[in-house]
């Protein structure tokens, strides 16, 4: 083997050393919300959480230094909307820590960010993509041009749906699935419900439309209180949520739909129309492969009629006769996306990722001594 070679083959058996000894870091980009929370950073931030207990150096990674974790005079930071146990992961500022990629690490990038992966395609590492959400997949990538183009081959997504919709898009790109997990603290009052309807949609003024023509059409509920849950912690959103006695979601860019879960998961019934990607936990598929929407919560396929499904929902609900198909519905999507479930399948979907970089490196240590 000539020395040049030989230099190589070192330098992979080292990489392979520092793999096989989880001697490596694996980095998330991630967006500072500046306090303002977000399903898809949550998501990011128990993914780190959970790769730490399994023993991974896992670690946020952000571009400037002023990264919002403690609130202040202007709003929230991290630690108060997600709480201070993940505002104390390791963080690291590309801007005043620096950051050097080696072969053995991991480089984790959102989607959205195609302008990060053109400037990591140089980077010797292991890169990934996270889509939590397909509206984004062609945000800001340049017509015409590929995750692969940019080194990332892999991709983690929150669903099959997703995963079969950028296998459709990006072919060559290998897909793993690890669904979103809703924390335990989403759980029912131990109060009765009480004459709040909660809102969360994309878009905040869909919710205020969506009250006003509530009360328009129905002035004897005056006394229903509409609810937008911004800027709350996690921990208070989900009290909240717990005491209300009924919610709305707006989301058609949704891919997944934490909101609706988190809602079941509280016994606080949904009302929502159905996003354009009908997400999996909305779906039942009989023994034909036949879809059809579940029960576990009230679907229409327009905002403009979701009044009058508020107002048929309260009548039956001051009438103590909310129907039973309803409640067996959401109690049939209760705990399925668990932390322990996230765990077992952030374990094995990294598990296999390292795997398959030991064995991208071994082909290469192959190669290298086939030119003895």
């Amino acid at each position: 083997m000539e020395e040049q070679e030989k230099v190589q083959k070192e330098f992979v058996d080292n990489v392979l050393t520092k793999l096989d000894n989880k001697d490596f870091g694996i980095y998330f980009f991630t967006l500072d919300t500046r306090g303002n929370a977000a399903a898809g950073i949550a998501n990011i931030y128990e993914h780190v959480k959970l790769l730490r207990e399994l023993g991974y150096n896992a670690n946020i990674l952000h571009e400037k230094d002023d990264y919002k974790l403690v609130g202040d005079a202007e709003g929230m930071g991290l630690a108060d909307w997600l709480g201070e146990e993940y505002a104390q992961l390791p963080h690291v500022s590309i801007e005043t820590q620096g950051i050097k990629i080696n072969a053995e690490d991991f480089l984790v990038v959102p989607e959205i960010f195609a302008n990060v992966m053109d400037q990591a395609k140089k980077f010797p590492c292991k890169k990934i993509v996270l889509s939590q959400n397909y509206d984004y997949l062609l945000e800001l990538l340049p017509l015409g041009r590929r995750w692969s183009d940019y080194g990332f081959n892999d991709v983690i997504t929150t669903s099959q749906k997703q995963a079969d919709y950028i296998s459709l898009l990006f072919p060559s790109t290998r897909s793993k699935v690890i669904p979103v997990s809703i924390p335990e603290y989403f759980k029912p009052s131990d109060k009765p419900k009480i004459p709040v309807v909660t809102i969360c949609t994309r878009e905040q003024g869909v919710a205020a439309k969506i009250a006003k023509m509530f009360y328009l059409q129905y002035p004897l509920y005056k006394w229903i209180t509409f609810k937008e849950l911004r800027n709350l912690s996690r921990e208070q959103f989900a009290t909240e949520l717990g005491k209300s006695c009924l919610s709305v979601w707006i989301d058609d860019a949704s891919g997944f739909g934490t909101f609706p879960l988190e809602a079941m998961q509280s016994n606080t019934p949904v009302i929502g129309k159905m996003p354009n990607m009908i997400p999996e936990w909305m779906e039942d598929t009989d023994e034909d492969g036949n879809k059809s929407i579940k029960n576990n919560g009230v679907w229409t396929n327009t905002h403009l009629n979701i009044p009058e499904l508020i107002a048929t929902y309260l009548k039956v609900w001051l009438e103590d006769s909310v129907p039973q198909d309803l409640i067996e519905g959401m109690v049939s999507s209760k705990n399925l996306y668990t932390t322990a479930n996230q765990k077992a399948k952030v374990e094995e979907v990294y598990g296999s990722l390292i795997e398959n970089r030991k064995e991208e490196l071994n082909n290469t240590i192959k190669v290298l001594e086939t030119k003895k």
